[in-house]
């Protein structure tokens, strides 16, 4: 207990000495105990000058005959390589001999040591792996450490390839192991190897399989677990494990149930899809809020794995929708239905009436809310639109205002988009008039003037469909800054003027350390503001007021490495006809002021581009950040892109530190900077779409341009769709940037504005052949033909 307040309390530097020469004392006691627990206090209070001192002792205690006391050393070892690594890492022939131990936890304890002892050192390690895979190692512990650091050696070799995967054999060979933890980490291993093939994946699943059926929970959960990870890349490989995980839906432990049959929804067929429903039905009731919407996520998943069994799984989530239940679990099942009736046509009308139902009785407002408002996207598209009415116009009375303001902004979308249905709706709006609530009055009035006062069967006209449903395409945190910057004034606001890029946090200039650049040389605060400061600055400048408006800015490209004389970064200010390059200049050196800053920039390697202004920085004082321009001219409508070489040209003149006053004479000064590229991707604003597959069909087909190309070896897909998206510049949609772990093939949404503010949308659909070699199939919509077309040049020039 004494060893344990020492340990706790942690003395400070001047009150160690009153108990450090009884640890020391203790650390030769004839006690073994004493000894360990001496050790281990000692090591926790000490700092680098004592340990120097107890150096010699805690060398013998490594090596020690008791494995409690060379334990303790070895643990204290692990916790000194934080602070003292220079003094631990001289232990390493100590190590390397408690390594050899008979004792299963020193033999751990060492291996963990002598490991971290080698980290940075890649081969090193390597070695170090391969002479213990040799069989030198008893521990079952230090087995699966071993386990562990032979597949970060794999991991990190460049050569995947199956024939050539070192120390493969020795993973296979610990699935023949008599401890059944190094069994299970062997197993684990081979599973989470990269571009694992289903040879390899075959001995790790047939051990899985067995442990299926072991009377230890632990290790029933382990291997359903492990199954089920394996399932989401390789689901044919654990197919034959799927008897055995029938038989664990049942089992009493709540997680493995759950875990198994995510697993079976994952890697079942078409064919027991009803039998694996009706096992799931009678499960479901038993487990919490939080295993049921894992088993939702994965119904969701396979349903669109098998879209003709849409009736039968549809059913059976209206049926758990309307069970009790918390907010999470109703809002993945609502979420779930909404997604089927989106991706699968024939679930639209039975998917709308299910949430039709359920809306009578949700008691979440939040989630009343979004299926009126998807009711107003998705119902007046359907064959028979007049029948969801009763059950929006029920949401009126019977709500709180939240909910009936929304359910009359879905009135008045099926008023708009279904002609016959105007009067109708009319009449039900009118009534909405006197409602006790500010924002459901605000919202009839709208509806009702915007529809039309006679409610006579009209056709409405474009505009106001488009202001009633249409898609919101511009970023909401965008809008909400250009409103607040708005000054009420004679001039309307002009939500054409808002941003549509979403734009990322700017890189930060580099600066002398100490102190913030201030103005438009450092990066302004927010997205929307960047645009709106980088606006007013070029509309100031004489030279460029004839540009018009700028299209898009780039984010700051550096130019200079860090900590240099001179810090420079570069924005790209595209227009119709003019790319504008606006260098932010940082002088870091107090003696120096620099004048007459300007740019001069080659375009020898730019064919499309000629110098037509330039605006010189008069002084660039220290730490002060300033601009100078440098502007060219491009053919108009062509996506024009080149390299420019940049030199900074100054004359800088001394200052006297004293009096902070500069010389009069100065002396002509260049400072070479790096290259700058104009892209095709800065001709394209990333503006994402809320439902792209609406927004596809709405597009329509008249100018899509659908083409196929060999993207030649990459390393795996994601490689190349991150490859395709940055050489495009357009924004990725619904999360379609991320691609599975050994997934073979992939498909990608994009979506953008390109220069003359034209939409554009394109799907990209990716496959990998066993050579490694990707091909991609690139279907492109836009409101122009020329546009389209550019996008398939791009993707062909790069």
């Amino acid at each position: 207990m004494v060893y344990l307040i020492i340990k706790e309390l942690s003395p400070s530097a001047d009150e160690v000495i009153i108990v450090t020469s009884s640890l020391m004392k203790d650390m030769n006691s004839k006690t073994d105990m004493y000894r360990a627990n001496a050790i281990r206090v000692l090591c926790r209070i000490t700092d680098g000058t004592l340990l120097t001192q107890i150096e010699r002792y805690l060398k013998q205690a490594i090596v020690d005959k008791n494995p409690v006391v060379a334990s303790a050393a070895l643990v204290s070892g692990i916790h000194l390589l934080q602070t003292n690594p220079e003094i631990v890492k001289r232990w390493s022939n100590e190590v390397q001999e408690a390594v050899q131990s008979r004792a299963a936890l020193v033999q751990f304890h060492a291996l963990a040591l002598l490991q971290q002892i080698r980290q940075n050192d890649r081969l090193a390690v390597s070695k170090l792996v391969t002479s213990l895979t040799r069989g030198t190692v008893r521990s079952p512990m230090a087995q699966c450490l071993l386990i562990r650091y032979a597949s970060q050696v794999i991991r990190e070799s460049a050569n995947t390839q199956t024939g050539d995967r070192p120390f493969y054999d020795f993973l296979e060979s610990c699935l023949r192991h008599k401890a059944e933890m190094v069994i299970f980490e062997a197993a684990r291993a081979i599973t989470e190897l990269s571009g694992v093939t289903n040879r390899e994946l075959t001995p790790a699943i047939t051990v899985l399989q067995l442990f299926l059926s072991s009377s230890k929970p632990v290790l029933r959960f382990a291997a359903v677990r492990t199954l089920n990870k394996v399932a989401m890349t390789h689901p044919m490989a654990v197919t034959n494990c799927n008897i055995d995980m029938e038989s664990l839906i049942s089992d009493q432990n709540r997680s493995i149930a759950t875990l198994a049959i995510t697993t079976l929804l994952k890697t079942g067929n078409e064919s027991s899809v009803d039998r694996l429903m009706k096992q799931i039905t009678n499960f479901m009731s038993d487990i919490a809020d939080e295993f049921k919407i894992v088993v939702v996520e994965a119904i969701r998943s396979l349903c669109l794995k098998f879209p003709l069994k849409y009736r039968s799984l549809m059913n059976f989530l209206s049926n758990i929708l309307r069970e009790e239940g918390g907010f999470e679990y109703k809002k993945a099942i609502v979420d779930s239905i909404v997604i089927l009736i989106r991706d699968i046509p024939e679930a639209k009308e039975s998917g709308l009436l299910h949430l039709c139902e359920f809306i009578e009785d949700c008691e979440f407002t939040y989630l009343s809310t979004q299926i009126l408002h998807f009711l107003g996207i998705e119902g007046p598209k359907t064959t028979d639109p007049s029948k969801y009415i009763r059950y929006i116009y029920n949401r009126v009375h019977l709500e709180n205002a939240t909910v009936r303001a929304a359910a009359v902004s879905t009135l008045a979308k099926f008023g708009a988009m279904v002609d016959a249905l105007k009067p109708r709706i009319f009449v039900l709006l009118r009534r909405c008039i006197f409602d006790s609530d500010d924002e459901v009055r605000d919202r009839t009035t709208l509806y009702l003037s915007t529809l039309g006062g006679d409610g006579e069967v009209v056709e409405t006209d474009r505009d106001t469909k488009t202001f009633l449903f249409g898609d919101l395409d511009i970023p909401l945190v965008n809008l909400e800054t250009s409103l607040k910057n708005y000054e009420p004034s004679e001039e309307p606001f002009d939500i054409d003027s808002v941003p549509k890029e979403v734009k990322s946090q700017p890189l930060a200039e580099k600066k002398a350390p100490g102190k913030k650049p201030t103005g438009l040389g450092a990066p302004p605060a927010g997205p929307p503001s960047t645009v709106d400061a980088y606006e007013r600055l070029l509309s100031s400048i004489p030279e460029f007021s004839d540009f018009g408006k700028p299209f898009k800015s780039s984010a700051p490209v550096e130019l200079t490495e860090a900590e240099t004389e001179y810090a420079v970064n570069v924005v790209k200010h595209i227009f119709d006809r003019h790319v504008v390059f606006q260098y932010n200049c940082t002088n870091t050196i107090p003696e120096q002021l620099l004048e007459n800053v300007s740019v001069i920039v080659d375009s020898s390697e730019a064919d499309n581009f000629a110098e037509v202004a330039s605006k010189p920085l008069r002084s660039l004082p220290y730490d002060t950040p300033g601009q100078t321009f440098v502007a060219f001219e491009k053919p108009k409508g062509i996506t024009a892109v080149g390299k420019f070489s940049n030199t900074l040209r100054f004359i800088v003149k001394e200052v006297d530190p004293t009096t902070g006053e500069a010389e009069e004479d100065g002396v002509e000064d260049e400072y070479q900077l790096e290259d700058l590229e104009v892209v095709a991707a800065d001709y394209m604003m990333k503006v994402g779409v809320s439902n792209f597959r609406n927004a596809w069909e709405s597009m329509g087909d008249e100018f899509e341009h659908v083409d196929e190309y060999g993207l030649g070896p990459r390393e795996n897909l994601a490689e190349a769709v991150i490859a395709v998206i940055n050489l495009l510049g357009m924004q990725p949609c619904e999360g379609t940037e991320v691609v599975a772990t050994n997934s073979r093939s992939h498909t990608c949404l994009l979506s953008g504005v390109f220069l003359g503010n034209v939409r554009v949308l394109a799907r990209l659909q990716f496959g990998i052949h066993g050579s490694r070699d990707v091909a991609m199939k690139l279907a492109v919509r836009s409101e122009d033909e020329a546009v389209s077309d550019t996008i398939h040049e791009i993707v062909s020039s790069g």
